[in-house]
């Protein structure tokens, strides 16, 4: 695509990140680095490194955006739910999906492996501060953290899934949803617990 017309500072990281989330679906987390990103959008790797410092930076700030993304369309979902409009089936699958064809279970194994694991500390952050703004109620001392466990449970269920979910899946001659299956059925629990939604 040709984006030759002046981009303020924002849109130009923008369109940079849309081209990143891009590469990382069509080849993997191998393959967002700035050449390949300034290519695609036809910018220079200096107006890129302006923008990123680094590769690692490039990565991290897509995995930001990838998280943002998911944070805010996990939030509806939950507030859907929560009012009889949704289901956590719902939630798992957006979870699921961006751990999975989205690419950001790849990127980040991708990211600790190349030694940038603290770059997931903003992500780690990101999920941290939206179930606790959708549960306040489980930060009060001695409160159960229902939610914040669910939570952890689907986080890991969605990014082993995305690693090896298919694999083993078929190794073991199960279905490929089997573990979406049990994240749907372990969340709906901690929804009824909660007493969000009826048993």
């Amino acid at each position: 695509m040709s984006i030759r017309k002046r981009l303020t500072p924002d849109e130009s990281r923008r369109v940079a990140l849309e081209a990143a989330r891009a590469l990382l679906m069509e080849a993997g987390p191998q393959a967002v680095t700035l050449k390949a990103v300034g290519a695609r959008i036809e910018r220079t790797h200096a107006n890129l490194l302006h923008h990123f410092g680094s590769a690692s930076g490039l990565q991290q700030a897509l995995a930001e955006h990838l998280a943002a993304t998911v944070c805010a369309s996990i939030a509806e979902a939950a507030v859907a739910t929560r009012a009889g409009l949704g289901t956590p089936g719902e939630i798992v699958e957006l979870t699921f999906d961006i751990m999975d064809r989205e690419g950001g279970g790849a990127l980040a194994t991708w990211m600790i492996l190349t030694g940038n694991e603290n770059a997931l500390d903003p992500i780690i952050d990101m999920i941290h501060s939206l179930v606790d703004e959708l549960h306040p109620q489980e930060l009060a001392p001695g409160a159960e953290r229902t939610m914040h466990e669910a939570t952890l449970a689907l986080v890991l269920m969605a990014l082993g899934d995305a690693m090896m979910g298919e694999r083993l899946a078929h190794s073991l001659q199960v279905p490929r949803d089997t573990t979406r299956d049990h994240a749907e059925t372990m969340l709906t629990a901690a929804y009824v617990k909660s007493g969000y939604i009826a048993g």
